[in-house]
């Protein structure tokens, strides 16, 4: 069985939504059996390639203060925590991350998507350094075990992976995605949001007991918090 998963590394979601997935994956029977491949979606495909601070963008975004965007991100880190993440509230910035995904379809050619996923999540959500800049992007790259002048390579030629991020993107248009996290279970049942680990237990039986064709079909309401081109839900006080 495969699971397709849209997201972006921009989105907190798609970071704690990831989390609760594979706790569901941890405990599936079959997890063996199961081929998860990430997919390509940017929130901002116009955001500019300069890192900016996270908690200005988010005042300005929502129409808040500073100290409400301060709080805002505060309760998502809560939320991180709660699924074991680390996650810094305050000093994270953002940029396009159209470079990032170009580099993530390089890893997965060398079977290393898995590993260059999580250690961006890692320096974006989680450490005081910018992931944005491309000698970062390098550094990452090579921890997560691909050759550090290949990844420099693709990062210096802008076509490199160009056709495959917006695959993925028309891929998800064409499915009705609006948002991210996405997740799609073997083309037939649709999981939009960070839902709870339950809930995608749930969808990974039911895909894994109906492995017929049949039209795609949400699971989880659809009501889990999520980032879209509009920014990302944030959470109640």
């Amino acid at each position: 069985m495969r699971v397709e998963v849209w997201s972006d590394i921009n989105c907190p979601w798609c970071y704690i939504g990831k989390a609760r997935f594979e706790q569901a994956l941890a405990v599936f029977p079959y997890r063996e059996e199961v081929e998860v491949v990430h997919r390509s979606f940017e929130l901002d495909p116009g955001a500019p390639r300069e890192a900016r601070p996270v908690i200005p963008l988010l005042a300005a975004k929502y129409g808040m203060s500073l100290e409400q965007a301060e709080a805002a991100e505060a309760r998502i880190a809560e939320n991180a925590h709660a699924e074991g993440l680390p996650y810094l509230s305050e000093g994270r910035d953002a940029a396009n991350s159209f470079d990032m995904h170009r580099l993530l379809h390089f890893a997965k050619e060398h079977g290393r998507q898995a590993e260059l996923l999580d250690a961006l999540y890692r320096a974006n959500f989680a450490e005081e350094r910018s992931a944005f800049d491309a000698g970062r992007l390098v550094e990452l790259a090579v921890g997560a075990g691909l050759d550090g002048g290949a990844a420099a390579a693709v990062l210096a030629d802008q076509q490199a992976y160009a056709e495959a991020v917006r695959e993925d993107e028309a891929t998800a248009s064409a499915m009705g995605a609006t948002g991210v996290p996405f997740f799609v279970l073997d083309r037939r049942l649709g999981v939009s949001g960070a839902q709870p680990a339950e809930t995608f237990t749930r969808a990974l039986e039911q895909a894994w007991e109906s492995r017929l064709p049949a039209p795609l079909v949400p699971v989880g309401g659809g009501d889990a918090e999520a980032c879209g081109p509009d920014g990302c839900e944030l959470p109640r006080p």
